[in-house]
C-alpha cells in the first residue's frame, strides 16, 4: 500500500504522484482515498477532472464502486493552476484526456510545495501509450501500477480491449464498451479481430516454381 511522503517543512518543494492502469484497475478508488485521506488532515484539497468526462457526474469524481468526491471540470490543463492557488493537495483524474501542457502544469505545482496526484489509464485500447501519461510517469516521483483481473483467464490484467467497433482515440464507456484483459488474453482478442480481414489465397491459385498457377 502506498504511504504518503513525510513533508519537510524547510524544503519548499512538493512532489508528483502517479496511478496508473487498465480500465476497471481501480485507479480512481486509490486516487480518491489518498485524497480523503488529506481531507481528514485537515489539507486544503483540490480536485480536477476534464470536462469531457461526463459519465457518472458532471462535478463528481466517481469510481466504478460509486465511490466519489467533488472536483472542478476543466476544460484544459491551463485551467488548473489558477484554481488549485493556495492548495497544498492537487488532484487530477483522468489525465489522459488532457493536452500535453498537463506535464508542465504539474511540475509547476511540485515545485511551488504541492503534492500532486494523478490518475489515468496508461495505454488506450490499442495497446499503445496513452496521452500525456509517458511523460507524467517519467517525471513523476511516484508511480503505482494497478491492476484489474482478467474476464478471460483470471490472471491479472493492464489492457483496456474495447468490445464497441468504434476507432476514436476517446470513447468514453463502462462494461459495455470495455474489457480488462491480460497479455494473452489481448493479444488473441486482437489476432482474432485481425483475421476476418486477411486476405488468404486460394491453395490452387498460388504459383508454382515455374511461376504458373496450379488451377
Amino acid at each position: 500500500m502506498f504511504l504518503e511522503n513525510t513533508v519537510n517543512q524547510k524544503e519548499q518543494f512538493g512532489w508528483i504522484e502517479v496511478i496508473c492502469g487498465s480500465m476497471f484497475s481501480g485507479k480512481t478508488e486509490e486516487l480518491i482515498r489518498r485524497l480523503k485521506r488529506a481531507q481528514f488532515a485537515k489539507q486544503k484539497v483540490e480536485i480536477f477532472k476534464p470536462a469531457v468526462d461526463v459519465r457518472y457526474d458532471e462535478e463528481m469524481v466517481v469510481s466504478h464502486d460509486s465511490n466519489e468526491i467533488r472536483s472542478t471540470p476543466v476544460p484544459a490543463a491551463a485551467n488548473i493552476p489558477i484554481l488549485a492557488d493556495g492548495c497544498d493537495v492537487v488532484g487530477i483524474d483522468e489525465a489522459q484526456f488532457f493536452d500535453d501542457e498537463i506535464v508542465r502544469v504539474c511540475n509547476d505545482l511540485a515545485n511551488k510545495g504541492i503534492r500532486v496526484i494523478v490518475a489515468g489509464l496508461d495505454m488506450d485500447f490499442k495497446g499503445n501509450p496513452f496521452g500525456p501519461m509517458p511523460n507524467l510517469m517519467a517525471t513523476a516521483e511516484y508511480v503505482t501500477k494497478v491492476h484489474a483481473v482478467c474476464t478471460r483467464t483470471g490472471n491479472l490484467a493492464q489492457y483496456s480491449y474495447r468490445k464497441a467497433s468504434s476507432e476514436a482515440l476517446v470513447l468514453l464507456g463502462e462494461v459495455d464498451e470495455y474489457e480488462p484483459l491480460s497479455r494473452a488474453a489481448y493479444y488473441k482478442a486482437m489476432l482474432r479481430e485481425k483475421l476476418p480481414h486477411m486476405s488468404v489465397n486460394d491453395p490452387e491459385e498460388i504459383p508454382n516454381k515455374d511461376g504458373k498457377s496450379n488451377a
